[in-house]
């Protein structure tokens, strides 16, 4: 594979597995049919995410029958945006594709997908086409998301392909794999759509659970906030301190001039100047300690992004030594 890979770009599937022991050959079969004519160099990579059945020696079989195969291995269960993680640590193309091991989606629509970040897009997500079992939800669950994120895309959490540089921009919180097009749209990148066919799960069980749909929700609006308000958090929260602590001062006046013109005091008026008053500079505080935590996030994303330079200078005057 490496002579190819000089001459071809190199596309990296990136496949999570937990007790798919009935996929994997198969899996490798389609993806064998489909690596021969796809026009670019392909590596295949399972991570087993601390299955208890023969997944892995299914991997060991695999890897050692198909030369593009390739496997890493958790001892334990870490979530679907882990083992991806593993996958793109050791992956070596320039471009990655994320597929699940149940073949609801066919290896042979890979190139569909590619083709468009080929062509100049940074990221081209899957549209789902076909009947499946969570098409309700699924179809509640993007209309929430693109109306939230203000996206032109039909299907956020599906099939995807993208530069190898997305990864390297952006930091994935656990399950934040979901909303990988939602934090490139943010860095301003290209994204792109192509239909998709989905079929029924070739063997094993399916993985989702009712307490995906809410941990999912709450999933995106930590994104909507971490997207919306800490970019500049002092400004937003400042802006929301600055009203309350505007609503105090009316207040008071209200109440001083009830208790000089009137010559009546409201005890609750004063209770609410109080209130009014701790919430604006409680919104002050919330947005100084934000601010500071956003400027260390960014140092911290520069100084990742400069030892990562660094690191491929070394790889190269390493290869060119040699």
């Amino acid at each position: 594979m490496s002579d190819i890979t000089e001459s071809k770009q190199l596309v990296t599937t990136i496949v999570p597995a937990m007790n798919e022991e009935g996929n994997i050959e198969e899996f490798c079969i389609q993806f064998d049919e489909m690596q021969k004519n796809s026009g670019f160099a392909n590596e295949l990579i399972f991570v087993d995410d601390g299955s208890t059945d023969s997944t892995i020696s299914r991997l060991k079989e695999a890897s050692r029958k198909y030369d593009f195969v390739r496997y890493a291995i958790h001892s334990r269960n870490r979530g679907l945006t882990a083992a991806l993680q593993t996958g793109f640590d050791i992956a070596k193309g320039d471009i990655f594709v994320f597929y699940p091991a149940d073949l609801q989606y066919k290896p042979e629509d890979i190139p569909s997908l590619v083709q468009p970040v080929l062509d100049g897009a940074d990221i081209c997500t899957g549209w789902k086409q076909g009947k499946y079992n969570k098409k309700l939800v699924s179809s509640v669950y993007n209309w929430f998301s693109r109306t939230l994120f203000r996206l032109n895309v039909h299907d956020l959490n599906s099939v995807k392909a993208f530069r190898r540089q997305i990864i390297e921009n952006i930091f994935l919180r656990r399950d934040w794999h979901r909303y990988l097009i939602v934090l490139a749209a943010e860095e301003g990148y290209r994204i792109s759509e192509v239909k998709i066919p989905l079929y029924e799960r070739y063997a094993g069980k399916t993985k989702f659970s009712f307490w995906r749909i809410p941990i999912g929700m709450l999933d995106m609006f930590a994104v909507w906030f971490q997207i919306k308000f800490l970019k500049k958090p002092l400004m937003y929260f400042g802006l929301f301190g600055t009203a309350l602590l505007f609503l105090a001062l009316i207040t008071g006046l209200v109440a001083v001039y009830f208790r000089l013109f009137e010559n009546e005091g409201y005890r609750p008026l004063l209770y609410l100047v109080i209130l009014l008053a701790g919430l604006g500079m409680g919104f002050f505080a919330m947005g100084f300690v934000l601010e500071v935590q956003t400027a260390l996030k960014e140092e911290l994303a520069d100084l990742r992004l400069q030892l990562k330079r660094s690191f491929d200078k070394l790889l190269s005057d390493k290869d060119r030594t040699d």
